[in-house]
């Protein structure tokens, strides 16, 4: 049975995002945690009772589905539903099997994230009408062969990347400047044939999850 007025994290690295789901959500939901990075999220869970968690994948720290295990070790009970940009059905897919009870895009309306809730809350899984039936996984598989070519510092940057570090925490980690990060970074795209930024993490991402958590997707 649904609470009354289920309570609700929301998880998100953009603030006014954040502050912007809150506003939508209050109507009907009690909203009684607001968190922006990853250590921020652990501490919340381990004094805030809540219903269901909504989970941003590009938290600051640690990436959602790096946290999945933790949170699911800490609250076993608790509902889980990724809220992300990524409109991916491998992320999405990767998401359910680390844990999570659902996942909705960003750009979704108030009507369906809240029906996704109160989805999840009932015992469903639930996934959006808006992800696509196939993904081109950035027109390559988990493991892409030229990641062989990269050099052992190289594939450690790949690896930071997809547990969600930053350039400035990726630079303070392995000691070195965050220009030198960068141009790490630009030649880790090139050598992988990635053509942004944010395709290159969320690559990093699903190498980091492993052909298992993968397969089977469309």
């Amino acid at each position: 049975m649904i609470p009354c007025r289920p309570r609700l994290i929301l998880a998100d690295d953009h603030h006014l995002v954040a502050e912007g789901l809150r506003a939508l959500l209050v109507r009907n939901f009690d909203v009684v945690a607001v968190v922006h990075e990853a250590s921020e999220l652990i501490w919340r869970l381990a004094d805030t009772d809540a219903d269901c968690l909504l989970l941003d994948l590009d938290l600051k720290g640690r990436s959602g589905l790096d946290l999945m295990p933790d949170i699911r070790a800490m609250r076993p009970l608790l509902r889980v539903l990724v809220v992300t940009m990524h409109v991916d059905r491998v992320l999405a897919d990767a998401a359910l099997h680390a844990g999570a009870h659902g996942f909705v895009p960003k750009d979704a309306g108030i009507d369906e994230l809240e029906g996704a809730i109160r989805a999840v809350l009932t015992g469903q899984r639930y996934l959006s009408p808006r992800l696509p039936r196939i993904t081109y996984r950035l027109g390559m598989g988990a493991e892409h062969p030229a990641l062989a070519r990269l050099t052992a510092r190289q594939q450690e940057i790949v690896r930071l990347i997809g547990v969600g570090r930053s350039t400035v925490e990726i630079a303070a980690a392995l000691g070195l400047s965050r220009g030198t990060i960068n141009y790490h970074r630009a030649n880790i795209r090139r050598a992988l044939g990635i053509a942004s930024v944010a395709a290159l993490r969320r690559y990093a991402i699903l190498l980091g999850l492993g052909p298992s958590a993968v397969r089977g997707a469309p």
